[in-house]
């Protein structure tokens, strides 16, 4: 059976993760609700008349995936798979808006054609002439490892030499809005917020694309291998510790050999207690990361995890920022990510050096 090797990563987020080493210019702003993306120079990826027409989500999917490509050193994949849980939601909301301003009445369709969720893995493919297999999963949080997990078994089972993996999710006003009201975004009342140590409920969000690309062969640009990725719906706080035990004793792993374990704390004191309690139990002589408080929570976040986990790897560095407890250790090779989204969609991924 193959293994499954990254060997090329490229990340837009709301911070500057792209012409940096690794989040050295990162910043950690604890007084907004929203975080918005800090956007590359698009001209240099995309032509401005292209550019124009299409919405932000598509655009950083786009060089996300232009500079995985680009640090993996090949120049087309054999397969493209995307994960996304809102999709393109601006042009979602164009589309609705025109409805009710026009009486359902001279609709252009040019933002319901663009506001499916495949937009972006469909742009990619076009942008690179790929006409292999090319698939979206919305699957709520674990949208991105639902698309990893299909990009391992291809390679695993020989299907596929090297596939584009990514996850990506845009904010939208109106959507945001509707968030404030149903209670998952943080109320601007408990700012400044302390993710870590979060007493309210509601989340910090935000939006982001990560691309990565996965191929069967080690290369000299290799960051990391993935091990095994996991997924489950519903899980109570008690079977959380047991869970992991479980998917690590598959991999012959035990919380031992874990140097690093990276968790979607995102400041919803209601949700981050799964966090706590393997945090201060069964983790609690490991390091801990966090990364929700530099890229906001969005269903696909776990794709900025993954981007920061492997770079960690393949740098043998933690920057400060991502801490979240002071242990340390000599060398980080095997790492654990775990991220669930209000106590539903559980998944937990292993990555080695």
């Amino acid at each position: 059976m193959n293994k499954t090797y990254i060997n090329g990563v490229g990340c837009i987020s709301t911070q500057k993760t792209f012409d940096t080493v690794f989040l050295e210019e990162a910043i950690y702003d604890n007084n907004k609700t929203v975080l918005t993306i800090i956007p590359p120079v698009y001209k240099d990826y995309i032509s401005p008349a292209a550019s124009r027409r299409m919405a932000k989500g598509v655009k950083n999917g786009i060089v996300a995936s232009a500079l995985a490509l680009r640090d993996a050193k090949v120049e087309n994949v054999d397969a493209i798979i995307t994960g996304t849980g809102l999709g393109c939601i601006e042009d979602s909301e164009k589309f609705l808006k025109n409805i009710l301003d026009n009486n359902e009445e001279f609709l252009t369709p040019t933002s319901f054609i663009q506001s499916t969720h495949n937009t972006v893995g469909a742009q990619i493919a076009l942008n690179l002439q790929c006409k292999g297999y090319n698939f979206t999963y919305v699957n709520g949080a674990v949208s991105f490892e639902s698309a990893l997990l299909d990009a391992k078994m291809q390679i695993e089972e020989n299907d596929a030499n090297s596939i584009l993996v990514g996850g990506i999710d845009e904010t939208g006003d109106y959507t945001i809005s509707l968030f404030k009201l149903a209670g998952r975004v943080k109320d601007e009342s408990n700012l400044p917020a302390d993710i870590l140590n979060s007493t309210s409920s509601g989340a910090i969000y935000g939006e982001g694309g990560a691309f990565f690309v996965l191929e069967k062969d080690k290369k000299e640009t290799t960051y990391a291998e993935v091990l095994d990725v996991a997924i489950k719906n519903t899980l109570d706080i008690s079977e959380i510790e047991d869970e992991i035990a479980a998917f690590l004793s598959t991999n012959n792993l035990q919380v031992s050999d874990i140097d690093a374990l990276v968790l979607g704390f995102n400041g919803n004191a209601d949700s981050d207690i799964y966090y706590k309690t393997i945090s201060e139990k069964a983790f609690a002589a490991t390091p801990q990361l966090y990364y929700k408080h530099l890229s906001g929570e969005y269903d696909t976040a776990s794709a900025f995890a993954l981007w920061m986990a492997a770079k960690i790897i393949k740098t043998q560095e933690i920057p400060e920022i991502v801490k979240a407890n002071s242990i340390e250790k000599p060398a980080y090779k095997t790492i654990l990510l775990y991220n669930q989204l209000n106590g539903k969609n559980h998944s937990f991924t292993l990555i080695s050096k």
